[in-house]
């Protein structure tokens, strides 16, 4: 039972794997299993009663977690201090902020590590106790379903059949192990057959007339085993077919539909923007349609408005019902009062593959969003998120406000309002002197505040010597900021928005991180596609008058972030007066068409690697249609090959039947007891081979005719004897004289094989022959249907498959009885 409780808790946390980055979880996970499985071996031992088998199995645990994770705080390496105390519980704390911050699957950080071998070790603990102390095994599901509600409660898709069928399976095989203990405990099982393997009563070794069969309940475990197996299948299966099971979104905390304030917990944006960059097969993400006569603006998810030293994050959303959407006009951006804007309409349509997007990405600032389902707004950043929905598979149309200002009015901008100051100004006290003094350098000699972003722009993309790194390691700590910023220069587009973001405040510019995606790439007029490899971060920085307007560091092209594009304003040379200075250049000569296509002011990012516009439009527009042949392609092939499978095991089947035969024998292979020998047939060739046993050969050709008569669809009674076996099937094949004789060299070769010492004269070769002429009679007395059943989905195939995972559930269940009973016969010896 101890063995089956530790087995159960396993299965049921395989359900936590989609929670993870990396895979050490388990095996900390099991670590904490073991370590508690002991504790529970060794009260028990003791025999002390319950309360001391959860007791031990706590300090078991204990013990484990100071061992693995603060074993150099703990005496002598593993008996728990104050100090290792302690730092479990900072590192504990430290594992609850970081699964706050992340969105699933979190990385593997030693806070998380940590929380998740005390949760299974806990769960555990709890499963020993009623299991296999109190012997209460039906309510120690209960510990095992709150570990299997983890993932299905913060999951969008829920848990996967595949995790659930497992933790199930595990928790059946725990009930069954607990009936077969009790039902033993009552004395000698009683069975439907036995074993025919005589085994010796205890004390009668000496006495060959005291022996006893030992008894088997097989067909029993069988029953249960079938009964446990559809069970679990009908659990699987009739959700998926129920309507209105649908999973709930990341969000959905419960009470969303009150009207009650609620704190909005999201995912990290950072970390889903590395892994959007990262991927290898750069799907898209969304397809939207545009009015917009220039190239479309950045579409945003998130604007990060809070530095802690370390990372940018946003401040806790607040939200109520009256953050809902409703049709109506949503608030004005906050700031622009002077700036001229323009209406622009965008219809959005976001993959159905695309999971957790609970934010929406909408082109800054919406006005209005129509939407069906639970969306709302974030007045001062005018973020649209859910608590309960997902965008995956959503189509929505979005109103905005697209401001146009001149370098002029944003040079011209007056003072910063004291509320926008205060919070978008603030840094903390520990950033480096170093950091602080680079802004300064920088920045030296401009006059306004947007002459200094232009010269932070240009510093980060053209003169600072940076370039862009997939492979750069996110920020964590201060430090690495400094070493991007002074040293390494090397990151993308986190690190370049960052810490631009960071200068911007340092100097006193107003100024937050803003994530989404950058335009994507356009296919046809009015039509873009965006990919995960256009996500995308970038600085917002505040000027009274215009608000909230966008600038871009990051290096753009080839050599960088391929759709990124930085805004008309940033670019004129600012003089240092803080005016846009005046470039004479020579008026443009007489141009191609392409050269008028390009110096068009909707000539904004392009497709990566675009060979021009008639290029873009034409070869990338069945693509960019979300029409692959490859994936169709993939799923046929995948299908043939599925189809293929039983017609290639029993073709297998066949040939190592045959070759079994003719393989080469050792010379230590000799007859079968109770069998006459049979004489060498390859002396003559120097003996490099013996003949096998004649009766090998008739087996096999019984065999491989039964499996034949079962794949036509022929019925087969298994309690025939040969002889009669062959009677019935000539009259109903009505053989000619060449079948009729080999159906009867087959079973009379089998037939001398069980009942008598002699054996058919009959060479393998011969029988395999009789076996294909017999297989020929088989196909000509039925349908074509059947013929081809026989040939691509034979039923021999998938008995003989029934047949091996039966037998090897049996095998397994018998090693975990046998383990079982160990500490039985050790305690008996």
């Amino acid at each position: 039972m101890t063995v089956m409780a530790g087995l159960a808790t396993l299965a049921g946390s395989i359900g936590l794997y989609p929670l993870f980055e990396e895979r050490g979880w388990f095996a900390a996970g099991l670590g904490a299993v073991l370590a508690v499985a002991g504790g529970g071996l060794l009260s028990r031992r003791l025999r002390l009663p319950a309360a001391c088998n959860a007791l031990f199995g706590l300090l078991a645990l204990l013990f484990y977690l100071n061992v693995t994770y603060v074993a150099d705080a703990a005496w002598l390496g593993f008996i728990p201090s104050p100090e290792s105390i302690s730092r479990l519980a900072a590192l504990n704390e430290a594992g609850w902020q970081a699964a706050n911050r992340y969105a699933a699957p979190v990385p593997l950080l030693p806070g998380i590590s940590l929380m998740a071998a005390a949760g299974i070790g806990l769960v555990a603990v709890l499963v020993d106790l009623l299991a296999v102390r109190l012997r209460r095994t039906a309510p120690a599901g209960l510990p095992l379903l709150a570990m299997y509600s983890v993932p299905a409660a913060v999951l969008e898709d829920g848990v996967s059949w595949l995790a659930f069928g497992v933790g199930a399976l595990g928790f059946l095989g725990l009930l069954m192990a607990d009936a077969r203990e009790q039902v033993g405990g009552w004395g000698r099982t009683v069975t439907t057959h036995r074993r025919q393997r005589e085994v010796p009563l205890a004390g009668a070794a000496s006495r060959p007339e005291e022996t006893a069969t030992r008894l088997d309940a097989g067909a029993l475990a069988a029953s249960g085993r079938r009964i446990a197996a559809v069970a679990v299948a009908v659990a699987v299966l009739v959700p998926a077919a129920v309507p209105g099971l649908q999973p709930r979104g990341l969000l959905d905390l419960g009470g969303g539909s009150g009207d009650g304030t609620q704190t909005v917990t999201t995912p990290d944006p950072l970390v889903s923007l590395k892994r959007e960059l990262t991927r290898l097969d750069d799907s898209v993400v969304l397809t939207y349609r545009t009015d917009d006569r220039q190239a479309p603006d950045y579409l945003r998810l998130y604007a990060l408005d809070r530095f802690d030293g370390d990372r940018w994050t946003y401040s806790p959303l607040q939200s109520s019902s009256r953050d809902r959407l409703t049709g109506d006009e949503l608030p004005s951006p906050p700031g622009l009062t002077v700036a001229s804007s323009r209406k622009v309409t965008t219809r959005v349509e976001v993959r159905r593959e695309v999971r957790n997007m609970t934010f929406l990405p909408v082109p800054y600032a919406p006005s209005k969003v129509s939407i069906k389902g639970d969306w709302r707004v974030h007045g001062p950043s005018l973020m649209v998120y859910s608590l309960r929905d997902s965008a995956g598979g959503r189509s929505y149309t979005v109103e905005s406000r697209r401001a146009e200002p001149t370098s002029a009015q944003l040079a011209a901008a007056g003072n910063y309002p004291a509320e926008v100051v205060a919070h978008y100004t603030a840094v903390p006290r520990n950033i480096p002197r170093q950091i602080r003094d680079l802004a300064e350098n920088v920045t030296a000699g401009s006059a306004t505040a947007l002459a200094q972003a232009v010269k932070l722009q240009r510093w980060f993309n053209q003169s600072g010597g940076f370039s862009y790194d997939l492979s750069a390691p996110a920020p964590q700590h201060g430090s690495d900021l400094v070493d991007f910023l002074l040293h390494s220069k090397r990151g993308y587009c986190e690190q370049f928005a960052a810490s631009m973001a960071l200068l911007a405040r340092i100097i006193g510019i107003p100024s937050r991180v803003a994530m989404g995606y950058t335009p994507g790439s356009e296919v046809r007029p009015g039509q873009w596609v965006v990919r995960s490899r256009d996500a995308h971060a970038w600085p917002e920085l505040y000027f009274q008058g215009t608000g909230w307007v966008r600038f871009e560091p990051t290096p753009a092209g080839a050599a960088g972030q391929g759709t990124a594009d930085a805004p008309g304003y940033s670019l004129p040379q600012i003089t240092a007066g803080g005016g846009p200075e005046s470039r004479s250049e020579p008026a443009p000569e007489a141009s191609s068409p392409a050269d008028d296509d390009s110096a068009q002011p909707s000539a904004g990012p392009r497709h990566r690697g675009d060979t021009g516009p008639e290029g873009a439009a034409g070869a990338q527009e069945g693509e960019e249609d979300g029409f692959s042949a490859a994936p169709w392609l993939a799923g046929g092939l995948l299908v043939l090959l599925l189809m293929a499978v039983p017609m290639a095991l029993r073709v297998l089947t066949r040939r190592r039947r045959w070759a079994a035969l003719t393989a080469p024998r050792g010379p230590e292979d000799g007859p079968r007891p109770g069998r006459p020998p049979v004489a060498p047939a390859g002396a003559a060739s120097g003996g490099r081979a013996r003949t096998r046993d004649p009766a090998d050969a008739a087996h096999a050709a019984w065999r491989e005719m039964r499996a034949d008569a079962l794949d036509h669809g022929l019925e087969w009674r298994s309690s025939d004897s040969p002889r009669a076996t062959a009677r019935r099937l000539g009259e109903l094949l009505e053989l000619d004289a060449e079948g009729a004789r080999a159906l009867g060299r087959i079973a009379r070769a089998e037939e001398l094989a069980r009942y008598s010492l002699s054996r058919s004269p009959e060479p393998p070769e011969r029988l395999r022959a009789d076996v294909r002429t017999v297989r020929g009679a088989f196909a000509a007395s039925v349908g074509r249907r059947a013929r081809l059943r026989a040939r691509l989905l034979p039923p021999s195939t998938m008995e003989q498959t029934r047949e091996t995972l039966r037998s090897t559930t049996d095998r397994v269940l018998e090693l975990a009885t046998r383990v079982n009973e160990l500490p039985a016969r050790l305690r008996r010896r």
